[in-house]
């Protein structure tokens, strides 16, 4: 359970969703209905969806330099960049006659 402490004194950062977990809890006959709010409470604590969703980004960004690799620029060019996500502006030749 969460105390409401942080580590360094204060609230603690997931607090806020543990008393709307609570509430949500103290309120109702069935606990099935607070399902969202301890979703939430879960996220925050082990962020599980941010770090799936972060393997995804990254895996998709591997399959296209691996496919972009195929098209003859180098795969390990392409990742060494090391730019996930970009707006693609500027390529790494333009920049270099811009100069």
């Amino acid at each position: 359970m969460a105390s409401g402490f942080g580590y360094n004194g204060g609230v603690s950062r997931c607090f806020a969703y543990w008393q709307e977990f609570s509430k949500c809890y103290a309120q109702t006959d069935v606990p099935s209905k607070c399902s969202a709010q301890v979703e939430d409470y879960l996220e925050c604590l082990h962020h599980t969806k941010e770090i799936a969703r972060a393997k995804a980004v990254k895996a998709e960004f591997i399959r296209k330099a691996e496919h972009q690799a195929h098209e003859g620029r180098k795969a390990a060019d392409i990742l060494a960049d090391g730019v996930i996500v970009g707006v693609g502006l500027i390529s790494r030749g333009e920049a270099a006659h811009s100069k």
